[in-house]
């Protein structure tokens, strides 16, 4: 199995950008061969988040973003970390 690391800055609060920037970089491995590619935490929303999280358009936009990225994944899987809003009434709201 081949793995491509995509060593990418995110862009705090930029989803958007740091989309494309996934986006692109699952192109590469994918160029490459690999079966796998690993982003680092919180690639979709940028680190750290900090006040960022509490905007509900920012959270909405990112979970929209990590659809958009697992339709590109069909031959390839990617490891991306995003926020998530937590359904259960327990506990921390993402």
């Amino acid at each position: 199995m081949k793995i491509a690391l995509a060593q990418i800055d995110p862009t705090v609060g930029d989803i958007r950008g740091n989309t494309e920037r996934i986006l692109r970089d699952i192109d590469r491995a994918r160029s490459s061969g690999a079966s796998l590619v690993v982003f680092p935490e919180l690639a979709v929303f940028g680190y750290p988040p900090k006040d960022l999280v509490l905007r509900r358009d920012l959270v909405d936009a990112n979970v929209l973003a990590v659809g958009r990225i697992a339709e590109r994944c069909s031959d390839v899987t990617a490891v991306v970390g995003y926020v998530r809003p937590n359904p259960a009434r327990s506990g921390t709201g993402l």
